[in-house]
């Protein structure tokens, strides 16, 4: 009966093919008719999977596949294997690394080495390339069972495992080379580390622990300090470092939570101990509390680096502004455990991310204080560098026409008397918040001093 099902499937596809009308077969998961007898797993998981149904729907493949999978190309042409290759690689979470790798690099000020700016960032890419591909080449049969990820490469079948196992060598060889050779052996640690952290005990927690989130974040960590350690010849341990290390850590958990509880029944489908797959029966309140967390985590930052002397005073001011609505769209989620609700978490996390970095490297004291020597010579400037600089300049000037302490206080300060203008400028709130607690701390320590010596005499 199989058989002679299979043989009339054929036969009308043939027909409607030559009538100029493609005959749609259904997958085994779309059941009625043909196809495996669907499990009583299966028939839960497609009763109950309402996540990101909108998702679902625009990725359904019409295929007779046992595999719910599409076919592969009859013969695979140039564009398909460039095709492949992108998708190996994850060229949009590879563009995302190089672009956090520049603003690592960039925040360091100057003076800036574009050949070592290039092999940083090409470096990054390519060792980013060669875990994503080694990451799909284990995942191969996982990705098979979901929606999102059965149009992969190696489950279509457009490369073998040899070849996508030849790419993810000569990247993450090319890559390791470049950044030895165009940056500095910290850097290239570091990125040649990241592909054994990503490709292996990121991906084998993936199915086993849901500790694998919080690995992975700490691979999404690695590229700005890449950055910064490029630029700075290795100094792995300064605090924009660490400052710029924390925020993609951070940052990747409400991106990540939210995106994973959209996709949860696909990741159920996979067999990948995810959060929000484990936290259904609670109905999300796991998934809520930790994308509230680690947004409030997150919005210290700005304060941090601000109190710490890494930016200045407006950077935390501004801060402010962004992460009050990432809280909303956090509390939101929390309030209510729609994929919609989710899918605000998730997009806001998309332009956060470059304005946060952007405004870090806006208000790094490093560039400021390196504004005035560039405009010294005519050569420098000329230098793209230097008129970046001066750039960050006229909109640091142009904010400060619109802070409300300099309207109230600066404007009324006599411009000819500079002593008074600094008076005026510590009416600020966070430049007097800073002030304050330096006093305190200054303070502290020496009352501990002067105790412990106390102490010491009797």
């Amino acid at each position: 009966a199989t058989m002679l099902s299979a043989a009339g499937y054929r036969s009308g596809a043939a027909g409607a093919l030559r009538r100029g009308r493609p005959r749609l077969g259904r997958t085994p998961l779309q059941g009625q008719g043909g196809g495996r007898h669907l499990s009583t797993t299966d028939k839960l998981v497609t009763a109950t999977d309402t996540s990101c149904d909108e998702d679902n729907n625009k990725n359904e493949i019409p295929t007779e596949n046992t595999n719910n999978y599409a076919t592969p190309p009859l013969s695979p042409t140039t564009s398909d294997y460039v095709t492949a290759a992108l998708d190996l690689s994850k060229a949009r979470l590879s563009a995302l690394v190089v672009v956090t790798t520049g603003a690592g690099f960039l925040t360091a000020g100057g003076p800036l080495s574009y050949a070592t700016l290039a092999a940083a960032t090409a470096g990054t890419a390519l060792c980013s390339s060669s875990a994503s591909t080694l990451n799909q080449i284990f995942e191969v049969d996982r990705d098979k069972r979901m929606k999102r990820t059965r149009n992969r490469p190696l489950v279509r079948g457009i490369v073998t495992p040899q070849t996508a196992t030849a790419l993810a060598a000569t990247t993450g060889i090319s890559g390791g080379s470049i950044l030895a050779l165009g940056t500095d052996p910290v850097t290239a640690a570091l990125g040649v580390g990241n592909i054994a952290l990503y490709a292996g005990l990121y991906t084998y927690l993936k199915p086993r622990s849901e500790i694998n989130t919080w690995v992975g974040a700490v691979v999404g960590a690695v590229p700005p300090v890449m950055g910064w350690t490029a630029a700075t010849g290795g100094s792995l341990f300064d605090l924009e470092a660490a400052l710029l290390g924390s925020t993609l850590f951070l940052w990747q958990f409400p991106h990540f939570f939210a995106l994973s509880w959209m996709h949860r029944t696909d990741y159920a489908r996979g067999g990948f101990q995810m959060v929000p797959v484990n936290d259904i029966d609670t109905n999300g309140d796991r998934t809520a509390a930790l994308i509230n967390r680690y947004t409030w985590y997150m919005s210290t930052i700005p304060i941090a680096s601000s109190v710490l002397g890494a930016t200045s005073s407006m950077f935390a001011v501004e801060g402010i502004v962004l992460n009050a609505y990432a809280l909303y769209v956090a509390k939101r989620f929390d309030k209510e455990r729609s994929n919609s609700n989710a899918r605000k978490v998730f997009l806001t996390s998309l332009w956060y991310l470059p304005c946060l970095m952007t405004l870090f490297i806006l208000h790094s004291r490093r560039w400021r204080n390196t504004i005035e020597e560039d405009e010294q010579t005519e050569l420098e400037d000329n230098d793209v560098v230097a008129i970046l600089r001066r750039r960050l300049s006229q909109i640091r000037n142009a904010g400060r026409e619109l802070c409300l302490h300099e309207i109230l206080a600066i404007a009324e300060a006599d411009e000819n008397d500079q002593s008074d203008a600094k008076s005026k400028e510590e009416k600020c709130p966070v430049v007097l918040g800073k002030s304050k607690v330096t006093e305190v701390g200054a303070a502290t320590v020496v009352a501990v001093t002067a105790e412990g010596m106390q102490r010491g005499t009797k």
